[in-house]
């Protein structure tokens, strides 16, 4: 099962996009009220092994969703790279973005 697929379990209204963009699906957070483009792509392993994750400055996403093992983190796409650009960053570790960014979401997997 693709990632897209299994995030899509936590979603409804679901949409996807009609050409090739930088979302991949879009619809609202189950229990929430607002509907969003997310960019929901597997990360990779850095040569020591660290998980990563590529992002566009220019994405068409309102949300950029990493997978672990037991959630799904979400993070505001126009926060983090505000983030990036004010602290001149071209690297991010997802344990520094959850403590400064304020718009971070967490969902349990089932």
């Amino acid at each position: 099962m693709t990632i897209i697929k299994r995030f899509s379990k936590y979603l409804m209204s679901i949409e996807y996009p009609k050409e090739k963009t930088s979302w991949n699906i879009a619809g609202i957070i189950k229990g929430q009220n607002a509907f969003y483009k997310f960019d929901v792509r597997d990360m990779f392993a850095l040569p020591d092994g660290t998980p990563a994750q590529k992002g566009r400055t220019d994405s068409k996403a309102d949300k950029m969703v990493l997978e672990m093992e037991d959630k799904w983190i979400i993070f505001d796409l126009e926060e983090l790279i505000k983030h990036i650009k004010k602290n001149k960053l071209n690297k991010v570790y997802v344990n520094d973005l959850i403590s400064k960014l304020e718009w971070t979401i967490f969902l349990a997997k089932k």
